[in-house]
């Protein structure tokens, strides 16, 4: 069943949970996550972002996600991740994308609203909820700001309540330790501020970066808040393991290759989202 943000964010308030939010560049990835969410019966978001054009067009993957998920027997949500231009988030709204994520983050305060504001009013004439982002994640994402502080990058509380309510978003991405990619060591997560976030905005909190957090501070960052965790990384290479695995085997066909790695990884994505959304109280 094909829902929009909104919808799967009132299930993780009334459930006290957080949603799995994955990347699907690939149709494997997209069997693997529905197929684990609907083996533990609960809602999903499946993505595509805009950094993934190369290897998966949006005008090829999108009608692919957007049928898995009105034939799902789950709600799911098709998310456009950090997209970077209105024009590219229209495309994905014309496909039947149900939420889509505007990332100006890396502009001035006053772009990003500016930008942001734009986004949320065209997603109202597709009826699609919408996510952005202030503050910036180490990782890919930091870019040219390898150099700042934490301090520098992580989501101020303050203004992240200003930009909530000059926006009107449905979700709000913050930086509070995480990153995207593979982590080479294990992340610092600043939960005060997760905290205080919570407290001053009146919209569900996203985890950007999710792979690779441990069990303990996924737990910890829901309780304070997270509603949508994005996962992808690990994952993605979960998947080039199984691959690798299955080709030291007298495989003969790809077709043997494409099944293996998309049961590992339906496996991969069953932990996770048993982890955010069946986690006890």
């Amino acid at each position: 069943m094909l829902v929009d943000l909104k919808y799967v964010l009132a299930y993780a308030k009334e459930h006290n949970c957080a949603i799995g939010s994955f990347n699907t560049p690939t149709l494997e990835n997209v069997i693997a996550v529905i197929s684990a969410a609907e083996k533990l019966n609960v809602p999903v978001i499946i993505m595509h972002a805009q950094c993934h054009e190369i290897e998966a067009p949006l005008k090829v993957i999108g009608p692919v996600m957007i049928l898995f998920a009105k034939t799902a027997k789950v709600p799911v949500c098709v998310h456009l991740d950090h997209g970077e231009t209105v024009e590219y988030i229209h495309e994905a709204l014309k496909l039947g994308f149900s939420s889509v994520m505007i990332d100006a983050s890396q502009y001035p305060y006053d772009k990003n609203v500016a930008l942001t504001k734009e986004t949320v009013a065209l997603a109202n004439k597709y009826h699609a909820s919408v996510e952005a982002e202030i503050g910036i994640l180490g990782g890919r994402e930091a870019g040219n700001h390898q150099k700042l502080t934490p301090e520098q990058m992580y989501t101020d509380p303050d203004l992240a309540k200003r930009f909530v309510e000059e926006t009107n978003i449905d979700a709000l991405a913050c930086s509070f330790g995480t990153a995207h990619g593979i982590y080479n060591a294990a992340p610092k997560l600043d939960f005060e501020r997760i905290k205080r976030i919570n407290n001053l905005v009146n919209v569900p909190l996203v985890m950007h970066g999710g792979s690779g957090v441990s069990e303990e501070d996924y737990k910890k960052c829901i309780r304070l808040g997270v509603r949508k965790i994005n996962y992808y990384s690990y994952m993605a290479r979960e998947g080039v393991y199984a691959a690798k695995e299955i080709l030291n085997t007298n495989v003969t066909f790809y077709h043997e290759i494409a099944k293996y790695v998309t049961d590992k990884m339906k496996l991969h994505a069953e932990k996770a989202l048993e982890l955010f959304s069946c986690f006890e109280k």
